[in-house]
């Protein structure tokens, strides 16, 4: 075929992926330079994996952490909203029920009209449903971050996945080995809301 260069043999195995579990050196670990091919220098590669795979269990653990941390705020905010909303509208009310006694003769009537709005008692959301949220508001200060982690845990695991699929058996282990100890030093925090 015109224009491509196979190379002088087909036995160059730098060039070719092994399709099985091995534990033979050479193979390419993410870029074209970084091909390991001593024992020492897959040890490092193996100890470089486990370490990723640590660190992909403790930014996991991190945002679950944040994701509750966030949630609350986001509720907490909420809520001093529909209790700003509450209060208002127990003042404006208020104001109504003491000019309708002011001006009606029959003050009991008009009374009875206006029922009292206790904001400990009658929240907003049940006396007005239509105020109730189903899912938090975009809040950038919180969904940015989340995000922004969540792009950094992708990329771990993204490069995870890619020595894994070397298929060198020494790499797949020592990220199996890293993935268990990051979630035994981190999986409590990371479990926080419930995800995965």
């Amino acid at each position: 075929m015109d224009g491509m260069d196979h190379g002088s043999s087909g036995t160059d195995s730098s060039s070719m992926m092994v399709p099985y579990l091995h534990f033979a050196g050479g193979d390419n670990l993410l870029f074209k330079a970084w091909a390991p091919k001593s024992s020492g220098t897959i040890a490092g590669a193996c100890i470089g994996l486990a370490v990723l795979a640590i660190l992909e269990r403790w930014v996991h653990a991190l945002r679950s952490i944040f994701t509750v941390h966030w949630h609350t705020r986001a509720l907490a905010m909420c809520a001093e909203r529909d209790r700003a909303l509450m209060e208002h509208l127990h003042a404006s009310t208020e104001s109504e029920r003491d000019s309708a006694l002011a001006s009606d003769e029959d003050a009991i009537e008009s009374v009875d009209r206006y029922p009292s709005i206790q904001p400990t008692t009658s929240p907003v959301t049940q006396r007005y449903p239509h105020l109730r949220r189903t899912v938090a508001p975009f809040i950038a200060a919180f969904d940015v971050p989340r995000g922004l982690l969540y792009i950094f845990q992708m990329i771990l695991a993204y490069t995870l996945m890619l020595a894994v699929m070397t298929f060198q058996a020494a790499y797949i282990i020592a990220i199996i080995v890293g993935l268990g100890l990051g979630e035994i030093l981190f999986g409590r925090a990371g479990h926080l809301s419930g995800g995965h």
